[in-house]
């Protein structure tokens, strides 16, 4: 209910299908509700002034039943150039300078700022 500033009354039916999807891991929830959003399955309503979601869709749509395998599935989504960014930033460890990513950008000739 805080993420979506709704009260806990219209939000427990979304929160009791994200838990038991997630199992409560915050990693695993913030990506789903990043997932549903990207989706059109959570999205914010202008006339009604809130986010409005489709518990059906989303109660049955298939997930990955851990986060690794979640994010991995995501991370397939990108084009092969960031994957490819992707992995050569990963042997930099958890954090790079940003004239790392400038130099590969370069080479690559893709925004990968924007699409990361």
């Amino acid at each position: 209910s805080d993420m979506l500033r709704l009260s806990p009354r219209l939000t427990r039916p979304l929160a009791d299908i994200a838990y038991h999807k997630t199992k409560g891991n915050p990693l695993f929830l913030k990506r789903l509700m990043i997932s549903l959003s990207k989706d059109g399955l959570l999205r914010f309503s202008l006339s009604r002034r809130r986010w409005v979601w489709d518990e059906e869709k989303i109660q049955s749509r298939k997930i990955p039943d851990d986060v690794a395998t979640f994010l991995t599935s995501a991370i397939f989504k990108l084009s092969p150039d960031v994957q490819n960014a992707l992995c050569t930033l990963s042997c930099f460890g958890a954090a790079t300078d940003e004239a790392v990513i400038d130099v590969l950008e370069t080479d690559l000739g893709v925004n990968l700022k924007n699409a990361l």
